[in-house]
């Protein structure tokens, strides 16, 4: 993914899942489109898994607590310059 949005979610009343459908529900909302992947810092998951119909990665390079939610990039898409 090279684009998609920052969400910030630090409410330590939710749980993983729920921030993470927020984010996804706020993102097609804004966009029109389904989000299909979500990168999350790996101290906040060990492992990949599936929200509903979202991926969700652990990376090293998002900050704690935010959420970098968007659409996966196909081949068809790579050099192109679309906004997501």
């Amino acid at each position: 993914m090279m684009t998609g949005m920052l969400w910030l979610d630090d409410d330590k009343a939710r749980s993983l899942d729920e921030k993470v459908k927020r984010a996804a529900a706020y993102y097609e909302e804004k966009y029109g489109l389904a989000a299909e992947l979500c990168l999350v810092n790996k101290a906040m998951l060990a492992e990949a898994r599936q929200v509903d119909q979202v991926e969700v990665r652990p990376v090293n390079n998002v900050i704690l607590h935010h959420f970098w939610v968007g659409r996966a990039q196909d081949a068809a898409a790579k050099g192109s310059r679309a906004h997501i």
